[in-house]
């Protein structure tokens, strides 16, 4: 693949007149899913998908345009042509950009991991037999993913991974499940089997007959999904340069030295534990690390090259969409075979969904309850509880009310598939919280 990549890039180089560069971005993949109904395969299949995006640029000027390839020279040579070519009479129409910034330093790197995964009818035979005598509802995808970037400057950058995700429940009725994921680069089944035995056990729980809790302030445990919706909100301006500029992010109180969150609480992109690529469209190169917030205070922005350009600053390699694509929060101390124990009485939130700002000067979110949310009283799950909507500031939920986090983290892997699998990861633990307002 990454010598049919350098192929190409070859190929776009030949096109080029003498007055113009390029950049471009290479994305393909090699994935089986299989999908999960009543524990029964509902659906399998492969896919295999090549797309390749070029910036074409002639001074201050540029136009990008996008398209499929399928792995053929031959076939793949005439596409590139009229790609380029329409970009050509496409830029003549454009105006100059005064915020464009590309590599021009050639710094290429290549990061090629090799695959771990286990053979799919093994993983799919594993699924089946945790889901026997239950309605396992779900969607297992794995294979290869692999990025490209290259320029007219002869910068070539090659990044692969593989990876799985199954993304699943344990139905039971009406709203009542239990959700949860497993992701990773290798299956490990003693990890997968532990999942299983804690989603065996909440799906009992949810026979029980389920309570309703009145409007008010709780003690709750955030389980790493739940958390994991929750931070993940911030990827809405939370850290990106231009938002904070133009103070727009829902962190502006921080930034401006009002508030702060728990000393614990310490935010980074981390790309070196993801699964995202180590550059971007651009082909600035990514560092490992970007502290984000740290000992709960606001450390650094995501730049994109754009807002560098734009405000004068360095770039670090953000997206365009300067979203963080690596999100970890570190873990705490408090181990998660002692959370129940801990929490004593309260509320455990194993799921969160329809996840909104209510006032987003404030940082304040409100969304639902969802699947398996159980009330616990004397550190022993009781009763599934019915949906419940809460309202709360990530400021209080990871700052004053913040009980304590989890020494365990979990990967999970953002299971969407739209044009191919996302390279999105958040490392989350989870969260012991004080005071959690539920509103209806």
């Amino acid at each position: 693949m990454r010598e049919y990549f350098n192929t190409i890039a070859d190929e776009i180089q030949s096109h080029l007149h003498a007055d113009e560069a390029f950049t471009s971005d290479f994305g393909a993949e090699d994935s089986d899913f299989v999908r999960f109904n009543r524990n029964e395969i509902r659906q399998a299949g492969h896919v295999t998908q090549r797309m390749l995006e070029i910036d074409l640029i002639s001074g201050k000027r540029h136009a990008s345009g996008c398209g499929s390839l399928s792995g053929d020279l031959e076939t793949d040579r005439p596409r590139i042509a009229r790609l380029i070519k329409s970009l050509r009479e496409l830029r003549s129409h454009l105006p100059e950009d005064p915020h464009l910034l590309y590599a021009t330093e050639v710094r290429s790197t290549e990061r090629t991991g090799s695959s771990r995964l286990p053979d799919a009818a093994a993983a799919v035979e594993e699924i089946r037999k945790a889901g026997q005598g239950r309605d396992l509802v779900g969607i297992y995808a794995s294979g290869g993913i692999h990025k490209g970037f290259a320029n007219s400057f002869g910068q070539r950058n090659w990044y692969g991974t593989h990876t799985f995700n199954f993304d699943w429940s344990f139905y039971h009725q009406l709203d009542k499940a239990v959700k949860t994921t497993y992701a990773g680069f290798e299956w490990k089944p003693q990890e997968f089997d532990r999942k299983v035995s804690w989603a065996k056990e909440q799906l009992e729980a949810l026979s029980h007959p389920a309570r309703t809790v009145h409007p008010g302030r709780y003690r709750v445990y955030l389980a790493p999904a739940a958390l994991y919706d929750i931070v993940g909100i911030l990827n809405s301006g939370g850290f990106g340069l231009k938002s904070h500029r133009t103070k727009q992010t829902p962190l502006l109180k921080m930034i401006e030295g009002e508030v702060r969150m728990h000393p614990s609480v310490n935010i980074a992109e981390h790309t070196g534990a993801g699964i995202a690529a180590n550059f971007q469209e651009a082909g600035f190169i990514r560092p490992d690390r970007v502290t984000l917030i740290e000992a709960g205070a606001h450390r650094d922005c995501l730049v994109s090259p754009r807002s560098a350009m734009e405000y004068g600053v360095p770039t670090n390699g953000a997206s365009l969409m300067e979203i963080p694509e690596s999100l970890e929060v570190a873990p705490g101390d408090l181990p998660m075979e002692r959370v129940l124990r801990t929490l004593e009485t309260g509320i455990y939130v194993g799921n969160v969904w329809y996840l909104n700002y209510s006032d987003r000067s404030n940082c304040r979110t409100t969304g639902m309850t969802r699947f398996a949310t159980f009330w616990v009283e004397g550190a022993r799950i009781k009763a599934p509880l019915n949906v419940m909507r809460f309202d709360e500031t990530l400021f209080r939920m990871l700052g004053e009310n913040l009980v304590g986090l989890t020494r365990e983290q979990d990967l999970i892997l953002d299971p969407g598939t739209y044009y191919q699998r996302s390279t999105q990861s958040r490392l989350v633990p989870g969260a012991l919280v004080d005071d959690f307002t539920l509103t209806l």
